[in-house]
């Protein structure tokens, strides 16, 4: 049993998708993109496929009851291959193009707009026929040759049941003019082709969604996988944890400068802490010179209790200050009446005016 670092209990983090989607390594069924050409190919051509055959027909026909042009020169060989091309080209396009999109958007759908030119380069590992052998006795082989087998079975199996229900009909071929049976004929084996499309789109969806689930299995990462990616992509623990400290250490040292100028410190009350200075001869509007959050904010009350500046709590005007203004801005206009009222109360108290505030 592997211990709780091997065990791969974790989700894979958006790194590991990343890298993986990057080498190639997504959740993809080939059968579902064979199965759903087959069936888009199959509706089109029960759709567009009786002008084919008509233009076929006829074109046999002129070709067969016609008399043959033995001396042909190079300009009526040119004219005879445009005037089969161009007729040709006007019912096999739209049949291919259906099939195009058909097949483009069955891979988006499974994968979206991945484009891997390092795919497309030689990979002579593959020709190391130890490997091969591998590959070719790999479980994963093992059970798509068994998958393989089993749709044999569910093609065999709906094909006899469409053809058995018309037994009776197809017996009775014999007493119909060719035209009768070659229709009858052509239109069972659509249908029956069509229910078989339909039997191994189903079978492919399973497949699909059994590829997403393996493929996810295999990105689940160890405890030890997802520390060393956090450790490779952030740098450090260590390190990373010695820069925080230089960086509240750099915080503190602001603060001890900023705080003892402000004329109040806005509270709310232990979460957040803004300190607030306004010079009504010098100053357009109060201005943030500190504020901070958790352990800074606990740092800005201390400082503003030793310096005896007063602490007033107003909690929404914290949470707003504090998100919305930065260092050594102003106070916007919509928080004035705020401000100047919290002014006003500790100018009241060190018996000061607020006259001149915006």
């Amino acid at each position: 049993m592997p211990g709780p670092e091997g065990d791969k209990s974790q989700e894979p983090t958006p790194h590991r998708r990343q890298k993986a989607r990057e080498e190639g390594q997504v959740a993809k069924s080939q059968d579902l993109g064979s199965a759903t050409i087959l069936l888009i190919g199959l509706l089109v051509l029960m759709a567009l496929g009786g002008r084919l055959i008509e233009f076929l027909g006829a074109f046999t026909t002129q070709q067969l009851g016609a008399v043959p042009n033995l001396s042909i020169d190079a300009e009526g060989a040119v004219n005879a291959f445009h005037g089969v091309v161009a007729p040709l080209s006007r019912h096999l396009l739209p049949i291919m193009g259906a099939l195009l999109l058909a097949a483009v958007a069955v891979n988006v759908f499974q994968v979206g707009f991945l484009f891997l030119p390092a795919k497309l380069a030689p990979d002579l590992t593959r020709l190391d026929p130890i490997k091969g052998v591998g590959r070719l006795v790999s479980l994963r082989n093992v059970v798509r040759l068994l998958f393989g087998i089993f749709k044999i079975a569910v093609i065999a199996s709906v094909a006899y049941a469409s053809l058995y229900g018309e037994r009776d009909v197809i017996l009775g071929l014999t007493g119909r003019t060719v035209p009768q049976a070659a229709y009858y004929l052509v239109h069972i084996l659509l249908w029956t082709s069509i229910k078989i499309a339909v039997a191994l789109l189903i079978l492919a969806l399973l497949d699909f969604a059994f590829q997403k689930w393996k493929h996810e299995q295999d990105l689940r990462m160890t405890p030890q996988e997802v520390r060393e990616e956090m450790k490779n992509l952030e740098g450090n623990p260590v390190v990373l944890a010695r820069r925080r400290q230089v960086q509240r250490e750099l915080a503190k040292q602001r603060l001890e400068g900023a705080v003892p100028k402000a004329d109040v410190v806005v509270t709310n009350p232990t979460e957040l802490a803004v300190a607030i200075q306004y010079e009504p001869a010098t100053m357009a509007a109060p201005v943030v010179v500190a504020k901070g959050a958790g352990v800074l904010a606990r740092r800005i009350r201390q400082l503003a209790l030793q310096q005896g500046i007063p602490l007033v709590e107003r909690k929404p005007l914290a949470r707003a200050l504090y998100r919305e203004v930065d260092i050594n801005q102003p106070v916007p206009e919509d928080k004035y009446a705020a401000v100047a009222e919290v002014l006003a109360y500790v100018y009241q108290l060190k018996g000061k005016t607020i006259s001149g505030a915006g």
